[in-house]
């Protein structure tokens, strides 16, 4: 018998492959996206300020020379493939469907993540918070988040469109057991009975677990967070996210794989705050 897969169900599992991918990545929505790119780099661009000067009368405007530069953000192909039997031609069960669903969106979401903690993490920033903020040697704190703040304001970072904190759960523990951002009458979020903190000091925080594509930098007992303003950081998408599912007749088996093409690159270092922290 030969094998055909119906059109009705591939488009069901795509479906709900993406479904689960747009649950799946955590910083797609904090940085500066583009997608459709055409090419194997994208130049994101960046404007420098400029500084306003007294007008004298009848002379000569003096021209501000904004300086407009550009980061490059190269484009990669990525694939995220499973063989399975599960796609049959005369049954599909789709309690396995939704699971291998799961696996494949996960699996894009994470990397996707990745290129983004990779692109902050190679940036040039000057703008650190040492461990030994709020204490020596210690974790995160309201103090490390107090002065992140205060980093990326002296900038003139702006306080609109999006202050991201992306945190390891580690993290997230240190800071629930912080009396300032867990005491009801100082924070309006009940962390201790939601047992997490979504936002504190005008950051939007992301808690990110351990992951085998890397996560959060470690060296050691010292973890690398990221404190960052949307538009310090770019995500280039050259290939939309989506599916393929293919017989394979040497394999006896289905083939179902996601495929995205994506880079990421940090457009500017001064709204980029590097944030180490002590963990056990």
């Amino acid at each position: 018998m030969s094998k055909n897969l119906t059109q009705n169900a591939i488009a069901s599992f795509d479906a709900e492959v993406k479904h689960a991918y747009q649950g799946m990545g955590l910083l797609r929505n904090s940085v500066r996206l583009r997608t459709g790119i055409i090419g194997s780099t994208h130049r994101f661009p960046k404007m420098g300020k400029g500084t306003a000067t007294r007008r004298v009368p009848q002379t000569r405007v003096v021209p501000m020379n904004i300086a407009h530069t550009k980061a490059t953000a190269t484009i990669e192909d990525w694939n995220a493939p499973e063989f399975t039997d599960i796609f049959d031609q005369q049954k599909v069960n789709y309690d396995e469907q939704a699971e291998l669903a799961e696996v494949i969106a996960g699996a894009i979401g994470r990397r996707e993540d990745q290129l983004i903690l990779d692109a902050l993490d190679a940036a040039s920033t000057t703008l650190t918070v040492s461990t030994d903020i709020g204490g020596t040697a210690s974790g995160l704190n309201t103090a490390k988040c107090r002065r992140s703040r205060k980093l990326l304001s002296q900038q003139g970072v702006p306080k609109s469109g999006g202050r991201t904190l992306v945190i390891s759960s580690e993290g997230m523990e240190q800071l629930l057991g912080d009396s300032d951002a867990n005491t009801v009458d100082k924070n309006i979020i009940k962390a201790l009975v939601d047992g997490e903190i979504t936002r504190w000091l005008g950051f939007d925080i992301i808690e990110m677990e351990d992951r085998d594509e890397g996560g959060l930098p470690v060296a050691s007992s010292v973890r690398t967070s990221y404190a960052y303003h949307a538009t310090a950081c770019g995500l280039a998408q050259g290939l939309e996210f989506r599916t393929e599912v293919n017989y394979i007749p040497d394999m006896t088996s289905w083939l179902a794989n996601g495929i995205f093409a994506a880079g990421a690159i940090a457009i500017d270092a001064l709204g980029i705050v590097e944030i180490s922290t002590t963990e056990a």
